[in-house]
């Protein structure tokens, strides 16, 4: 690629998304990842519903998505383009793992009907553990925040 030349972003669809992350319904929280560039950045999304289990205790007369599930829906839109950046024949094997939380800052309620990105960005990486700095977004007005640390292994 020469100097100027735009660069190629990827994108995972939910079946990518599934082959890169182990979890499952309920507790995939991403429907797809848009604007990959290897592991240096991209933009998760999740579509809030009001029939997602959840809500039937978070609060069942005004339902809020909850904050912790915002961070791990950052933790699993790094990791899957960690375990994309690591794709091989055995990438199988390998699995990620959420290690820390920092500076996480809740800013305004996510409602059924909502579309949250999470826009992750690299802040660093040594071997086998990469370090996110992560904004929840709806309509672009950032609802969540943090910086979040993973660590891929072998099974």
């Amino acid at each position: 690629m020469t100097e100027g030349t735009p660069k190629e972003l990827g994108s995972a669809d939910i079946q990518k998304v599934m082959e890169y992350l182990p979890h499952r319904y309920p507790f995939l929280m991403i429907d797809r990842i848009i604007e990959i560039d290897e592991d240096n950045s991209c933009i998760g999304i999740k579509n809030v519903t009001a029939n997602e289990p959840q809500f039937t205790g978070h609060f069942p007369k005004q339902p809020i998505f909850p904050g912790v599930l915002l961070i791990e829906a950052m933790a699993q839109t790094a990791g899957a383009i960690c375990c994309r950046h690591i794709a091989t024949p055995d990438a199988s094997s390998k699995q990620v793992f959420f290690m820390t939380i920092d500076k996480c800052k809740f800013r305004k309620p996510v409602v059924p009907g909502d579309q949250v990105r999470f826009h992750m960005k690299k802040t660093n990486r040594k071997r086998t553990m990469w370090w996110f700095r992560g904004e929840a977004r709806v309509d672009g007005v950032l609802v969540a925040e943090a910086e979040i640390g993973a660590m891929l292994v072998a099974e």
